[in-house]
């Protein structure tokens, strides 16, 4: 076994409060329904017999509420540089930056997907593809050029290997991909065509794969995916050149989600809190590391949950998931890396900053495994944010190092 350690200078600056408000429209009717701005609440109305009604892009005549709206209704947030602003939006850039690619069949009926809590018809953003899912990719480099595909860690997305996708770019073809539940992939409505199983996931990665590259690829993942891509690449090591495991669930220990995410298995507060954006991205984010978003950076993770319901019941149903089988995929990754077997080349990199997963028997596990061990200093556990030049070159360096081997 090989410990390195990787310096680091982070850079970031500190996170900016985030503003919310409502807009009441105002009415004859009632003077309290004058326009005005709310914090959270809109001002009750003296006149009993007000109902709002509000549609979505896929309403039909019989339908009075549905939780997704179209974007140019709104959905009751104000912020600076955001969606509704007048301003650039971050995450429209990021968007112009990739493009959809369809794999992994659905296994819908074609019913139309209802929310579990008010049996109320969803919007399209939850409903399952006729035939394939949608994946949100962003490619950089030649597609004649080694291809590195980067995995994102639950909850995240593909956006945080921005810094490590052009330092790639030169002499790779470097893929980030949102998982289906995440980002701008799509996030169809669990028991509708997706259930968010860990099994579902490794099969849905293999469809993945195959579509994007025809021959051998480098694996990049973070945090607690990487027993989901443990297992897939157990099945292929044909396909595998390379194996990098950012801040992975090793022991025992990692094998139990934090309060943080736990807190979205719950039932009824899991699917309250999963539809609050500073709880399912900025805390998620924040709370494990070092790592201190900036406001556009915090634009960009949030946008999912502003625009649609369904990214909130994602996650609740993967973080249930996770509670349930997460420890037996840990396991099963402890298992696999230690098998004489097991012939990809693994790299484990380690932010030391982790807040979430203790450092305790990593190395331990690294000597037994024979696998390589990278210590980052300065990084937390979503180690591409902390650190992500820094990774990025490291990256670079470990596969080009094998490439020709």
């Amino acid at each position: 076994m090989i410990i390195q350690t990787l310096h680091s200078s982070p850079t970031f600056h500190g996170f900016s409060s985030f503003h919310s408000h409502l807009s009441c429209s105002s009415s004859s009717s009632s003077p309290f329904l004058a326009k005005r701005f709310l914090p959270f609440v809109p001002f009750p109305s003296r006149n009993p017999l007000l109902k709002f009604n509000s549609t979505s892009n896929d309403s039909t005549p019989d339908q009075d509420y549905l939780l997704d709206a179209p974007e140019s209704v709104g959905d009751g947030f104000s912020f600076s540089g955001g969606k509704y602003s007048d301003e650039p939006s971050p995450s429209d850039e990021w968007f112009k930056q990739g493009k959809m690619v369809k794999a992994y069949s659905s296994s819908g009926s074609g019913e139309k997907a209802k929310d579990p809590i008010f049996g109320l018809t969803m919007g399209a953003g939850s409903q399952a593809s006729s035939d394939f899912f949608r994946w949100f990719c962003v490619e950089v480099g030649s597609a004649d050029n080694p291809s590195v595909i980067l995995i994102h860690g639950f909850p995240s997305q593909a956006y945080s290997y921005r810094k490590v996708l052009p330092i790639l770019s030169k002499d790779y073809h470097a893929i980030a991909f949102d998982w289906l539940g995440f980002g701008f992939s799509d996030k169809p409505q669990p028991r509708y065509g997706f259930d968010y199983t860990l099994d579902e996931y490794v099969s849905s990665l293999e469809s993945l794969i195959d579509e994007l590259a025809v021959t051998k690829v480098s694996l990049v993942v973070q945090g607690y995916f990487a027993p989901v891509v443990v297992k897939y690449a157990n099945s292929n090591q044909e396909k595998i050149k390379n194996l990098m495991l950012l801040n992975p669930p090793l022991t025992a220990q990692h094998a139990k989600l934090p309060p943080t995410l736990s807190i979205f298995s719950n039932f009824l507060l899991g699917e309250i809190f999963s539809q609050d954006p500073l709880r399912a991205s900025d805390k998620a984010l924040t709370s494990c590391g070092p790592y201190k978003m900036k406001e556009e950076d915090a634009m960009v993770y949030r946008r999912p949950y502003l625009t649609s319901g369904s990214s909130g019941f994602a996650l609740n149903a993967l973080s249930r998931t996770m509670k349930k089988d997460l420890k037996r995929y840990v396991e099963d990754m402890q298992r696999i890396l230690k098998d004489q077997s097991w012939k990809v080349k693994t790299t484990i990199c380690w932010g030391q900053r982790d807040r979430w997963f203790s450092y305790d028997g990593v190395e331990n596990f690294c000597k037994d495994s024979n696998h390589t061990l990278v210590e980052v200093p300065k990084a937390g556990h979503h180690v591409q944010e902390d650190c992500g030049e820094e990774l990025g070159q490291l990256i670079y360096k470990t596969i080009s190092r094998r490439d020709y081997i």
